[in-house]
């Protein structure tokens, strides 16, 4: 079975480019017909907190990236330890006991002879005696994971295909720190084997951690997920900036963005595929394929965002939307309105505008004449049988005003606007008496 993870660490909200991670797995198991599960990373006691654990399964709820099961990091350190002792039994994981300033004196050093800044291995030639000398001084070790040097490591990934690394070029990664937390990169492993995972898709920074990781799931024993590493977001300018990195679910859901919008701009951009609006996130998934993924950075638009939000609205359905539309406000009323709106918080606006009252500009002496021999027509026409087009046709033969001059005096005293919803569905929305004593007040 094909089985994802998501898996963030409850240290803040979601922000964009992790919805965009999630929506990846959750999009892929769901085609295949797997699971999507979620991953909390709560390692770090200090900066992990409930608020965000609760935040993050509100914020995948509110996107419909609904979870088929949840495992915490912070409840599995058994299994961590039990492998790490495997590891250790087996010599790839060994105690080193140079302090901080130590390695990036050793880094500086390296960067000076123009080297690249790999740890130089050290604590691997420390005699027994050597290693009780630093126990006796106080010194607690940090754990580094042992590299195979002999074979390179590669692997095809699925969207940046072939990848080669020589494992002799990068340091032997730290998995535990002397305090005796955990690091990111093994009980990941641990994790993504004892969970089953089959696929991995996550950002391009994380290229080289992969390289690292399966040489872990290779000294477990274990066969590794396949990996899609794909490419990372950038804004309209270019590197994206912080204030649109940092955007989350409950900035998009303040600004009135819909869930369905972020869904489908995610999925797409970075792709060979049109940004498109949608009615259901399934719609999404039959076109969903690695090989449609690019290597160039994938641009993030607010702009775009925001016109694919009302395309998006206006395909939406009274059902989908009722329970947060003004009271009173019915299917009728939606569909008259609903090609007007970039937000369904703008609904309230214009049911405002049906409701009343209306502020109109000032009318030249020209237009409250019109306006008030308008109030005539009005009183006299059908208004169970399209009353826009009866008033304007009688007013037309009548004044011989078309265009403009005949339909911007109307909707000035109608609505108080410039534009708006057709007319002609919004009318009938106003009714013959608040219609009357509209035209009335803008006569004068």
């Amino acid at each position: 079975m094909i089985i994802t993870r998501f898996a963030p660490s409850p240290t803040g909200r979601l922000h964009v480019g992790n919805i965009r991670t999630a929506l990846h797995n959750w999009m892929f198991a769901r085609q295949q017909g797997g699971r999507f599960l979620l991953r909390l990373d709560d390692t770090d006691a200090e900066r992990s907190t409930e608020a965000f654990v609760d935040a993050i399964r509100a914020d995948l709820g509110w996107l419909g990236l609904v979870p088929d099961g949840e495992e915490r990091q912070s409840h599995r350190f058994a299994l961590y330890e039990a492998a790490f002792e495997r590891l250790r039994a087996a010599g790839r994981v060994y105690p080193a006991y140079e302090t901080q300033q130590e390695l990036d004196l050793k880094r500086k050093i390296l960067a000076g002879r123009g080297l690249p800044p790999v740890y130089d291995r050290a604590a691997l030639a420390l005699t027994d005696a050597e290693r009780a000398a630093f126990e006796a001084e106080g010194r607690t070790p940090h754990w580094r994971f042992r590299l195979d040097h002999d074979a390179p490591i590669e692997w095809d990934d699925l969207i940046r295909g072939p990848q080669r690394f020589d494992p002799a070029l990068l340091s032997d990664p730290v998995v535990r720190r002397a305090d005796g937390s955990w690091l990111y990169m093994l009980p990941s492993v641990i994790d993504d084997i004892d969970m089953g995972v089959s696929h991995v898709v996550r950002g391009e920074d994380h290229v080289t951690n992969t390289g690292l990781q399966l040489q872990m799931f290779a000294a477990l024993g274990a066969t590794p997920p396949a990996f899609a590493h794909e490419a990372l977001l950038v804004g309209s300018e270019g590197k994206l900036s912080k204030r649109l990195g940092a955007l989350g679910c409950d900035s998009f859901r303040d600004m009135g963005i819909e869930p369905l919008a972020l869904l489908a701009l995610l999925a797409r951009i970075g792709t060979s595929d049109p940004v498109e609006p949608v009615a259901e996130a399934a719609e999404l998934l039959h076109a969903f394929s690695f090989d449609r993924f690019g290597r160039a950075p994938a641009r993030f638009d607010m702009d775009e965002l925001t016109a694919l939000n009302a395309r998006v609205i206006h395909r939406l359905h009274y059902q989908d939307v009722a329970d947060r539309l003004p009271a009173g406000m019915d299917a009728t009323a939606w569909h008259a309105i609903r090609p007007n709106l970039a937000t369904i918080t703008e609904a309230a606006d214009w049911w405002s505008v049906v409701e009343g009252p209306v502020a109109v500009p000032p009318q030249t002496d020209e237009d409250r004449a019109f306006l008030a021999e308008a109030a005539s027509v009005a009183e006299h026409i059908d208004w169970g049988s399209d009353p826009w087009r009866s008033l304007t046709t009688l007013l037309k033969d009548q004044t011989g005003r078309k265009g403009k001059a005949l339909f911007l005096p109307l909707r000035h005293a109608l609505t108080g606007r410039d534009h708006g919803p057709d007319m002609a569905a919004l009318l009938p929305l106003i009714g013959r008496d608040r219609a009357l004593a509209r035209l009335r007040a803008a006569a004068g």
